[in-house]
């Protein structure tokens, strides 16, 4: 299954790295741990970072219940959302040729605010287990006064392409026997053995599905 190719999704610049697969776009997603959430208020654009969850064909977006984002959902207008994945820096002889390896998505829709306390309770259970699998059952879930100060946001994605970079730099055919290295800079997200908190009561062992904690 694809996205259906729109004006405003397509990959207009080197369209061969473009894809419109959702499962390519969500797996993208799905590793992504932050998203940018862009949008425009009386002619002016923000850009906001925020943390999301993919949950079928939408995407669930958390953040305060006093926002411009939430009022500018709330009358009814479209946002955009991108997320970027780095996997490498690629080393060309030619300067103009540098690069990086990386998988991308950009998105389109339209959200909607959910106002169920049950609807928030779910949704919220999605974003705590997509970051930490196994801490919403580990964890004092959350009261009433928070849930009313937290709001999330639905997307229906209506639209959307990824763009991908994979391999080594792509000089000009006359630098190939040039005395300049070239190559790859592999990058990875690495994440650390678990710190724990000053104030952690004494004999509370750090849980398993944190000590190996990887994505």
């Amino acid at each position: 299954m694809s996205y259906a190719i729109q004006p405003r999704s397509r990959v207009k610049r080197l369209p061969e790295r473009a894809s419109y697969d959702k499962e390519v776009i969500y797996r993208i997603l799905d590793e992504a741990l932050i998203c940018h959430v862009g949008f425009v208020v009386e002619n002016q654009p923000f850009v906001i970072p925020t943390i999301h969850a993919r949950r079928d064909d939408t995407l669930l977006l958390h953040g305060a219940t006093v926002s411009r984002l939430l009022k500018h959902l709330q009358a009814g207008n479209p946002i955009c959302v991108e997320t970027t994945l780095l996997d490498g820096l690629v080393v060309a002889r030619g300067v103009f040729h540098n690069s990086m390896n990386y998988r991308s998505v950009v998105l389109f829709g339209r959200g909607r605010l959910l106002t169920r306390a049950e609807e928030k309770y779910e949704a919220l259970h999605v974003l705590t287990d997509r970051v930490f699998p196994g801490r919403w059952d580990d964890s004092r879930l959350p009261s009433a006064k928070e849930l009313k100060g937290t709001s999330i946001i639905v997307l229906d994605i209506e639209s959307a392409s990824a763009k991908m970079r994979a391999g080594g730099p792509k000089d000009d055919a006359a630098d190939y026997a040039g005395a300049w290295w070239a190559g790859v800079i592999p990058t990875e997200q690495k994440f650390l053995a678990p710190v724990k908190d000053e104030k952690l009561r004494a004999g509370i062992a750090t849980p398993r599905y944190l000590k190996k904690y990887t994505r």
